[in-house]
């Protein structure tokens, strides 16, 4: 638990003041590996049983609430800010910032940024922290740093279905500090600029041009794919986080104007063995998670889309107005 801060002293307090018998905890996946060990604390330093929550989470839209309804009296949710929506019991939502130090990865970004004076920064919830800290380095480094917040996101904040706080930024560039391939991609595709990723973990900086032409390649063969596809299957996600609908039944309507046919299918989880049942659809459209449709494309034999690739299937868009997925936050 040495690179992330998970203010147990905080969570025993709160548990203790509650005098909770029963604590629900949950992680994102990456800080699962934490969950026995913050559990032994817990239980070590108050009266409560902790129950830990074994399934895929991914993200603040997908508290475990409805699953521990009546078995807890208190939920600690790491790694994610609140979302906004009531929850069926009281929820503390513990951020878990990252204490791995960025100092070595920003002075190896500079060379990237050179040809650049405007620079967007943009991080996840676990670097946050070290917003200004980026932006302090970066302005003695004689750059412009621009930021702004998003439609229920921090100033300088992107989640994987929330890229809110990057358009219209006027930026020359973006830089975003943290891990992983799909926040920079989807900062690209929403404001066509180059973007770099800082990585404090692997403690490199590369460009995202090649992740996103390959994952480009891969969602034009899943829409042609789809193209011919007479029966859609539409998923709804039963998290309340992911719940999407409406927007489903616009798309059936959408689907149904083309001549073609829908069924809306709804899953807590989408997976492949679940969707084995269906196969005599032709392809299938995700309402829930954006991500899942991208992260996910190989393991499934049908293709699976979001609702703005279905767009680009039925003709209401065009490819070159590609963007990826996103669920707005109020």
């Amino acid at each position: 638990m040495l690179n992330y801060d998970f203010r147990l002293d905080e969570v025993v307090q709160k548990i203790n003041e509650m005098n909770a018998k029963a604590v629900g905890i949950q992680f994102p996946e990456g800080l699962k590996i934490h969950a026995v060990r913050v559990a032994e604390k817990i239980e070590n330093e108050t009266d409560a049983v902790v129950i830990i929550s074994g399934d895929p989470c991914y993200g603040a839209c997908d508290v475990s609430d409805t699953h521990m309804e009546n078995l807890v009296d208190l939920i600690v949710h790491f790694g994610h800010i609140e979302f906004p929506i009531e929850y069926k019991v009281p929820v503390l939502f513990i951020e878990a910032y990252s204490k791995i130090e960025i100092d070595n990865v920003l002075k190896k970004s500079l060379p990237f940024l050179e040809n650049y004076k405007k620079i967007g920064v943009v991080t996840t919830i676990q670097h946050l922290p070290l917003i200004s800290q980026i932006g302090d380095f970066l302005a003695g480094s004689g750059k412009e740093v621009v930021m702004k917040e998003g439609a229920g996101t921090r100033k300088g904040q992107v989640l994987g279905c929330n890229f809110s706080a990057i358009k219209d930024v006027d930026a020359d560039a973006f830089l975003f500090i943290g891990s992983g391939n799909f926040h920079a991609l989807g900062i690209t595709l929403f404001t066509e600029k180059p973007v770099f990723i800082a990585d404090p973990y692997m403690n490199e900086v590369r460009t995202i041009d090649e992740f996103r032409d390959r994952i480009l390649r891969i969602r034009f063969a899943k829409i042609t794919k789809a193209s011919d596809a007479q029966k859609f299957g539409i998923i709804v996600s039963s998290k309340r986080g992911q719940f999407r609908f409406d927007l489903a039944k616009s798309l059936k309507k959408m689907i149904d104007k083309e001549k073609r046919e829908a069924f809306i299918i709804m899953l807590d989880n989408v997976s492949p063995d679940l969707l084995i049942p269906y196969m005599d659809l032709d392809a299938f459209v995700v309402t829930a998670c954006p991500r899942v449709a991208i992260d996910d494309a190989s393991m499934y034999k049908k293709p699976l889309l979001t609702p703005k690739e279905l767009e680009i299937v039925l003709n209401k868009r065009e490819w070159e107005d590609y963007k990826i997925d996103e669920i707005e936050h109020v």
